[in-house]
């Protein structure tokens, strides 16, 4: 019984909790920017209703469609729940710890990102495959500046395992040590760009020549529309969870009766990153696609700086 409450409860209640919370967060950011608009908004709730209509539809396949496109679905959201399982969200003691290593946590989201591009590319239609093609190009730009963004938090803890990263950093001496601040810049970045965000992409256009992630999902309906999107809105939330752990890394239970107020500060947590993400996207334009190069080179170089000025100056 002591060891369920001790391993087990936490690593459950964290899992669960991400996935619930994450059509939430994304609520949150669409309603904070309406009220930046000046507008009312759809309500928080919005996405749960969203969710609820499309698991009550039923499916239409292009005859084209290989078994692929309908696995592709499941896969990108068991790879987002995973992820929510193995991210130091309450507590960094859980059963699943080992397994958050930073490495494997980048070649995770690649897995549920190749399989998003093959099935957008299966049915043959001009707008999944110009999606895919964008999308990879973003990647393989971003990717390497996450991996950057990771390495000076892996040097400062010696472990690329998140866990030991957020005890090394949430135990040290509270000071703003400049190689953090670059690597936050670039990481704020990178999380634009992974997760479709103005100014790399904007998540409610429709416009057929600026579309990146909505054009690969076009096909899609019903359950398998709602299982992207809800992997979608659980991806932004481990984005969250992961800028926490490297750079606000207070708050973690330690023993499971900690749990409630644990859960109680990541939902404060996840409020204001909800809101600097909608007054970022409110006070921005959405950029060409040809600068996206551009705007994740500055990623890399600010993840770079953060490194070096952590190797050079130990600051």
């Amino acid at each position: 019984m002591i060891g369920f409450l001790e391993f087990i409860l936490p690593q459950a209640v964290q899992t669960l909790l991400v996935i619930a919370i994450a059509p939430l967060l994304l609520g949150w950011v669409n309603q904070c920017r309406a009220w930046l608009q000046n507008r009312s908004g759809a309500g928080l709730l919005q996405p749960y209703r969203v969710l609820r209509k499309l698991f009550h539809k039923d499916a239409v396949i292009a005859r084209s469609a290989s078994p692929l496109f309908r696995l592709s679905p499941y896969i990108q959201f068991g790879c987002m729940a995973v992820a929510a399982s193995v991210v130091p969200a309450l507590a960094t003691n859980l059963v699943l710890s080992p397994a958050a290593d930073v490495i494997a946590l980048v070649g995770l989201f690649a897995l549920a990102r190749v399989f998003a591009a093959l099935a957008a590319m299966d049915v043959g239609t001009a707008f999944g495959s110009l999606g895919a093609r964008r999308e990879m190009l973003i990647a393989s730009l971003s990717e390497p500046a996450l991996l950057m963004v990771f390495f000076t938090p892996l040097l400062i803890a010696q472990s690329s395992s998140l866990s030991t990263i957020v005890d090394a950093l949430a135990h040290r001496q509270f000071a703003l040590y400049p190689s953090l601040a670059f690597a936050a810049v670039a990481f704020l970045m990178v999380v634009l760009a992974e997760n479709a965000r103005i100014p790399i992409d904007n998540p409610a256009t429709h416009l057929e020549l600026t579309m990146i992630h909505e054009a690969m999902i076009l096909e899609y309906s019903a359950r398998h529309l709602a299982l992207i999107e809800w992997a979608t809105a659980i991806k932004l939330a481990v984005y969250a969870a992961i800028g926490f752990a490297l750079f606000a890394p207070w708050g973690m239970a330690v023993r499971w009766e900690a749990i409630p107020v644990a859960a109680a500060i990541l939902l404060g947590k996840l409020a204001l990153a909800g809101g600097v993400l909608a007054l970022i996207e409110t006070v921005s334009a959405k950029m060409r696609i040809f600068r996206a190069p551009e705007f994740l080179a500055m990623a890399f170089l600010f993840a770079v700086l953060g490194m070096l000025t952590h190797i050079l100056l130990e600051a």
